[in-house]
């Protein structure tokens, strides 16, 4: 029996109207399926042959294919319920005689044994993931955190904020929403500062559970989610419980709050912190779990009146520490990092070759390499891939939140034997995930972080030294799993001047778009605030000018029109103007279009070293009007030459040729600007045929804009207005601004 041409009637009769996979039809378990069923048929065929030589176990019963004495292989815990296959048959058999094909190959007989190879396919992977949880379950009760599952129950049934200091690798992130709901608490929220961790965790939990991703068990993060009415643990970012507090400012949803990795000090949970402090006692019934690795505990503690803390010490096997100082590295602790200073690849690249020297490659072991941003990783990323070619022991990663959800997983993935994995991150992998196998970390000690230039009124992305807590994270990364090694490329001394921990943002960005979200949720006052750590007052004084000054606040503080409209939209106050004003001047497709652009990093910020062609290739979409309407041209000629799914050879080719990371539909597209999923809002439109003003001299850009008013008008004025969804305003870890 020839199975291979039968192929298309099999994949018909079995799979089109009838999956036995969770994804269906044209997934990768069906692609999986077609390749064990060749090798069970190459199995079978041996088998026969075998059997045929010898006879000592018994005849075989014809009826049913089987010997007579007991054989544990042929035993099968399930059965497969399939279609009328004798109705199927016939229709196949129909379906060739109208098409003019001959007769159908297929029988009876040979769809009962593909059934019965589909019966075994589906005990073997059920096998697998039972092996796969009995380790699960094995490695849950190996977690640290598993002594403390009854004391951390009772604490939270006895006091309504409690703080869990757990070390790295303790298993806190994943267990402690999972006692929870065996605990009986049915509405659980768990935030982290990033959307990678929401997924992630979310996708473990739900393994760790038997839940179905996306049902128990589910995530929302910004343009996208699997939240459903029977969710009972929802991983979500900070920004986005921060939205759905405008909504529902008691949080009524939910029964318990838990607050990850809350000693990293984002503008966004230091803000969350302060809303919660004064929602506990409005909400008796809510219970708060504030969870992180390195923590401040009686800053904490003391903010909560003196909550309880469960200390929880980590796995950590023994680790030996390297220091591997590059020149004039020589800093203080909050300086800026020279350009005389940037990133040389020939010492992280002679920590390769160290590696490969005193290891064999036959010892499991992957390496993390932490790095201050995306421009650093695209320059030790070609050279280590230039390394790995000629040693072939070696896969490179990228590792940062500029990635795609499918880009990010493959650090998780299992490297062949004899290959090690290296990983070059930001600081993503320093609390956010865990990376299984990891025994090498190489500590480049240095992070981007967000400042603000108050003489040019301007963000700046600059390179500073981390502190000592953030360097024993990074080093503990090498020791989860087994003996480690980390390499610090800076002296002892340089880490003793490190402070000890980093600096809250809420002290260093500024403050506009705070004020003016707690003015939107009521507060009065925000000079009184119950920030934990108050910045400092002439940061909010002169954020409440520069509000005032855009028009979205009276001059008693109270939100103007505009103003509720910008604490909507989750985008920046100057960038939330320029849409509201495009909508009144009806241009708002191309306004929406530079909005989107600027709300992501710039595809012109980055050129590989040593290659000024591109320079010269980008310089006719440059505009003499300034950044947004470059950007505007990118993505106008981008338009015009792509598909409207895939990427075509043209479409790659000039992608090849700018070096430009197009940004995706998703987060350009009107409706993704302004989305999150869960609440929406109303831009109405005035009908057009109003004079709108426009500067001479535009040029190009200027009739772009132009002949979108021009459009409508001739399409006649238009009623109604547009829906579209706002989403959360996240941050992103600040190196890969």
């Amino acid at each position: 029996m020839d199975w291979e041409k039968s192929k298309s009637e099999l994949d018909r009769i079995f799979f089109k109207d009838f999956s036995f996979f969770s994804r269906g039809r044209g997934s990768g378990e069906l692609a999986e399926f077609w390749s064990f069923f060749k090798r069970y048929q190459q199995f079978q065929t041996r088998h026969t042959v075998t059997s045929n030589a010898k006879k000592t176990r018994g005849a075989v019963s014809e009826k049913f294919g089987l010997p007579r004495d007991y054989d544990k292989s042929y035993r099968i815990p399930l059965s497969v319920v399939t279609p009328d296959l004798s109705y199927k048959l016939r229709r196949e058999q129909e379906k060739r005689e109208e098409g003019g094909r001959g007769a159908l190959s297929l029988s009876m007989e040979h769809l009962s044994q593909f059934r019965t190879a589909l019966r075994h396919f589906i005990n073997f992977k059920q096998k697998q993931k039972f092996e796969k949880l009995v380790k699960i379950r094995r490695d849950q009760s190996n977690l640290p955190i598993s002594q403390y599952s009854s004391h951390i129950l009772s604490a939270v049934g006895a006091h309504q904020v409690v703080i869990i200091a757990g070390d790295t690798g303790c298993g806190k992130s994943t267990q402690v929403p999972q006692y929870l709901l065996g605990a009986g608490y049915g509405k659980v929220a768990c935030t982290q500062p990033r959307r990678i961790a929401c997924i992630s965790l979310a996708k473990r939990v739900g393994f760790e559970t038997l839940k179905e991703h996306g049902t128990e068990i589910a995530y929302q993060v910004r343009f996208e989610g699997s939240k459903s009415p029977a969710t009972k643990i929802l991983f979500l970012t900070e920004g986005l419980l921060l939205r759905q507090l405008q909504t529902d400012p008691l949080l009524s949803w939910y029964e318990v709050l838990i607050v990850d990795e809350v000693h990293e000090r984002h503008i966004h949970g230091d803000f969350l912190l302060g809303i919660l402090h004064g929602l506990v006692y409005r909400r008796p019934d809510l219970k708060l779990i504030l969870m992180s690795a390195t923590i401040n505990i009686q800053l904490f503690s003391g903010y909560f009146d003196d909550a309880p803390v469960i200390k929880v010490p980590g796995r950590l096997y023994p680790i030996d520490l390297e220091y591997v100082p590059l020149p004039s590295t020589c800093l203080g602790p909050r300086d800026k990092v020279k350009r005389s200073d940037r990133l040389d690849p020939k010492p992280y690249l002679q920590v390769l070759r160290r590696i490969d020297e005193q290891y064999p490659a036959n010892e499991r072991g992957d390496m993390l390499v932490f790095l201050s941003g995306m421009n650093e990783i695209a320059s030790l990323m070609e050279e280590v891939k230039t390394y790995a070619q000629q040693t072939h022991r070696w896969i490179v990663l990228a590792l940062h939140s500029a990635l795609s959800i499918e880009e990010q997983d493959k650090v998780f993935d299992v490297s062949p034997d004899g290959i090690r994995k290296c990983i070059l991150s930001t600081n993503i992998a320093e609390t956010s995930i865990t990376i299984d196998g990891i025994r090498f970390v190489v500590d480049s000690g240095k992070v981007k972080e967000m400042s603000y230039d108050s003489q040019a009124k301007m963000r700046r992305l600059q390179e500073f030294w981390i502190s000592r807590a953030s360097a024993e994270q990074r080093k503990g990364r090498a020791g989860r799993t087994g003996p480690g090694v980390c390499y610090r490329m800076y002296s002892d001394s340089d880490y003793d001047s490190f402070s000890e921990y980093s600096t809250p943002e809420i002290m260093r960005v500024p403050l506009d778009s705070l004020v003016l979200q707690l003015t939107a949720l009521g507060v009065s006052d925000v000079r009184k605030f119950p920030f934990i750590e108050p910045p400092s007052l002439s940061n909010i004084e002169t954020s409440l000018a520069f509000l005032k000054e855009q028009g979205a606040l009276y001059w008693n503080e109270r939100l103007t029109p505009i103003g509720r409209m910008l604490a909507q939209l989750p985008v920046d106050i100057v960038v939330g103007k320029m849409l509201i004003m495009g909508t009144l001047f009806h241009v708002i497709e191309p306004v929406l279009t530079m909005a989107a652009a600027l709300s992501v990093q710039s595809p012109f910020s980055r050129v590989p070293l040593g290659q000024n062609d591109i320079t010269v290739a980008r310089r006719p979409l440059e505009s003499e009007h300034g950044d947004p309407f470059t950007l505007l041209n990118a993505f106008e000629e981008w338009v015009e030459i792509a598909p409207p799914v895939s990427l075509s050879p043209v479409e790659g080719q000039w992608r090849v040729d700018q070096q430009s990371p197009v940004v995706p539909q998703e987060r350009t597209g009107a409706t993704e600007v302004l989305r999150d999923g869960e609440t929406t809002t109303t831009v109405s439109r005035n009908p057009p045929g109003a004079w709108v003003a426009r500067r001479q001299g535009r040029g190009d850009e200027e009739k772009r804009t132009r002949g979108t008013v021009d459009r409508r008008a001739a399409d006649g004025p238009e009623t109604g207005a547009e829906e579209t969804s706002h989403g959360e305003q996240e941050k992103e870890d600040a190196q890969d601004g």
